[in-house]
């Protein structure tokens, strides 16, 4: 799922929660901190992993061990990155984009 740049990923999160189909968890980063997407990820079943901000009022209490395992998806994206055309997007069409992160994902990952 592609969004526009200045959408926050805490927007975007129901309609990606959707698309993901059952979890147990979710592993996500400061970002995806917000008190309703907690609420339904726990509604569906699933242990929201995901830290809380620095200027919350009450501290949040999340598996750190599992959360570490985090930085795998980080190395995804980073990996994705080192195409120019991904980093950048040259493509204005977003189908052209993902056909182009498509690639470079078999690429990145194949080899």
């Amino acid at each position: 799922m592609l969004t526009a740049g200045n959408v926050s990923d805490v927007k975007a999160a129901p309609a990606l929660l959707e698309r993901a189909g059952r979890m147990r968890y979710l592993l996500g980063d400061k970002a995806y901190d917000a008190d309703r997407l907690r609420r339904s990820l726990r509604e569906a079943g699933a242990v929201p992993v995901i830290p809380g901000r620095r200027n919350r009022k009450r501290a949040i209490c999340y598996d750190q061990q599992r959360y570490r395992g985090r930085h795998l998806i980080e190395n995804a994206f980073c990996r994705l990155k080192d195409f120019r055309r991904i980093a950048t997007r040259y493509d204005k069409l977003a189908a052209n984009f993902l056909s182009g992160v498509a690639l470079a994902t078999a690429l990145a990952f194949w080899m």
